[in-house]
């Protein structure tokens, strides 16, 4: 349990001064409950024999300055105080659980937002191997299940153990042979529901697979749709979205069943105590006046025992079915937050500063100039658990207002470059410097502020044309005019004119009522808006059809001197403009120069 509440600890936002307060609220709550419980008792007693109010000496001088006439007159105003201490208890502790459930709540969309931005800022790498279904399930399913099946139940368990152990503590002072027998029935109920603590963490472990299974073959089946209708595959995908369904039906329906039987059993285990307490009581002819006293009080305790203890074992075995989610966020926090370090540790060691140096110079925030050229010396990567080099000792100079471009087999390097002039990779060794300063030495998100990347496959939002051109612009913020500039140099405007609602056009999930040159100038249009410097191009005509591509070509041909253009291509016929051309071949540039010496193998005479 020790190891489950570290990992709590760590995974939970919320200060560890709030977690105590709320602990002391359950403790309040819980004297309150006990003391009016203890109080059933002897109220029953006076009520059968007033006279016991003589008997006792704070009771009897209770009465003489209460100023009231009759004893009965007298436990009737006892009665009402102990209403009054059940009213406060019972505000007490709606107040509690208000408060619970907020906490919970709050904490979940805090965990929902530290995964996403751990997800978003993380080195590049770490995206590499993960799957898209297992981020979602993360983000939405497994923070779910920490607010309602960790955080809840932990506090739940906190809030009924103290429930608990007040009522045994209060039943020992009625009856300590009574008491010690609930007790070992008690235990005896939660040893053998012990037993099975490791099915239900493995019913949780299959729960939350079934579910990141789910969302895999939806976003598969769905997210090629076509290609599904096309071959005619719907029946591959529900038979796999049937077995992962009947998998994760059958885990949660044992779970489910599971967690009645600690109800089941204590109230079976309590009814049957009472039963054998009084028969036992009657044989050996004990009084029945205290047995009354007794049996009230224990009947009154165990309508708060048996759900207190009975929830108690439901929220242990929901923290136990729960350990896989908790150790999933765990392990990927620590993920995340290792895939940070190790970020920051290359550029700390290439400037010879401290962490807390390196993070003062980027909260700096010294704005790059790029006026004269992007120098690349020395790159070296290679990628995680992979031997062999992308990158090899790679030079590369481009002046400001200079197209170049990008070509080679498959495998030479260039979406390695390109991901590293990106700034998404962090090279092993070696620099990029913008007229003299490096892009690490100050604040990277400055760099990638001048760059527009323009990828084959352009991501679009579901949402207008507006909104996908102005990527990441809240609505107040569009700039019109700027807008209007981007889409007449991508060659929109006639587009947007022969839609009905224009720029407000809906172009659905991933551009799908959009062409691919289309969505590729909305790509342009994008960059453009964002006003950057330099402009990549990713094989961003390779899937365009000769007419279109020709479209695009003149759009990037148009932005020649007035942007630095960066171009990978396969297509020579795109890269025929370019200032200059180079070749890579095994991370290395293996030629460089003019479209005439690189492609059709000229030299110019002097």
């Amino acid at each position: 349990m020790k190891t489950y509440l570290s990992k709590f600890l760590y995974v939970i936002s919320a200060k560890k001064r709030t977690i105590f307060v709320l602990l002391c609220l359950f403790l309040l709550t819980s004297v309150l409950d006990a003391l009016g419980i203890g109080l059933v008792g002897p109220f029953m007693s006076l009520a059968t024999h007033p006279d016991l109010v003589f008997k006792s000496s704070w009771l009897h001088w209770g009465y003489v300055n209460s100023g009231l006439k009759s004893t009965s007159q007298y436990i009737a105003l006892l009665g009402l105080g102990i209403i009054f201490v059940f009213a406060i208890k019972s505000l007490l502790y709606f107040q509690v659980q208000r408060y619970i459930f907020n906490f919970s709540l709050t904490q979940q969309g805090l965990l929902r937002l530290r995964l996403l931005h751990g997800y978003l800022t993380v080195n590049y790498t770490y995206h590499l191997s993960k799957n898209s279904a297992s981020l979602i399930q993360n983000i939405i399913h497994e923070t779910f299940l920490f607010c309602y099946s960790v955080t809840l139940p932990l506090l739940s368990t906190a809030a009924n153990s103290v429930v608990v152990f007040a009522l045994i503590i209060l039943l020992l002072k009625t009856d300590v042979s009574a008491t010690a027998s609930i007790l070992l029935m008690l235990t005896l109920a939660f040893a053998f529901y012990n037993r099975f603590k490791d099915k239900m963490a493995y019913w949780g472990k299959e729960g939350s697979e079934s579910d990141t299974e789910m969302i895999r073959i939806i976003n598969h089946s769905v997210g090629g749709l076509k290609e599904t209708r096309v071959i005619g595959c719907e029946s591959y995908f529900e038979s796999q979205m049937n077995i992962q369904a009947q998998r994760h039906a059958l885990t949660g329906s044992l779970f489910q069943v599971f967690q009645n039987l600690p109800r089941i059993a204590i109230e079976a285990l309590l009814v049957t105590f009472i039963v054998c307490f009084i028969s036992i009581s009657l044989v050996f002819n004990q009084n029945p006046q205290n047995l009354i006293s007794i049996l009230s009080i224990f009947a009154v305790a165990s309508i708060r025992l048996i759900p207190a203890a009975s929830q108690l074992m439901s929220a242990l075995g929901t923290l136990r079915n729960s350990s896989y989610s908790l150790n999933k966020l765990y392990f990927d926090l620590q993920e995340l937050e290792n895939s940070k370090l190790k970020s920051i540790n290359y550029i700390d060691v290439l400037y010879k500063s401290e962490p807390e140096e390196f993070i003062r110079k980027s909260n700096n925030l010294k704005k790059l100039n790029f006026i004269d050229k992007i120098s690349i010396k020395q790159l070296n990567y290679c990628y995680p658990n992979v031997s062999k080099q992308a990158l090899n000792n790679l030079d590369l100079t481009i002046n400001k207002g200079e197209s170049i471009a990008l070509i080679g087999k498959s495998g030479a390097g260039k979406t390695t470059l390109v991901d590293v002039i990106l700034g998404l990779l962090i090279p092993n060794d070696g620099d990029i410097k913008v007229d003299g300063v490096s892009i690490y030495n100050d604040n990277l998100r400055y760099w990638q502020n001048m760059i527009g990347y323009i990828p084959q496959s352009i991501f679009l939002m579901d949402d207008t044309i507006e909104r996908n051109i102005a990527f990441g612009v809240p609505d107040n913020q569009i700039d019109s005019q700027q807008l209007q500039r981007a889409i007449k140099t991508a060659q929109l405007e006639e587009l947007i004119l022969q839609l009905p609602d224009g720029m407000k056009t809906s172009v659905g999930e991933r551009g799908v009522r959009l062409s691919g040159g289309q969505r590729q100038r909305i790509g342009i249009a994008r960059a453009l808006y964002h006003q950057r410097e330099i402009l990549i191009l990713d094989e961003a005509t390779s899937a365009l059809d000769n007419e279109t591509e020709n479209l695009i070509s003149e759009a990037i041909r148009s932005l020649s001197r007035t942007k630095t253009l960066i171009l990978i291509a396969h297509r020579l016929s795109t890269v025929e403009h370019c200032d200059r051309i180079y070749v890579l071949e095994h991370g290395r540039i293996v030629k460089s120069g003019s479209y005439r010496e690189v492609v059709l193998g000229q030299t110019i005479s002097s």
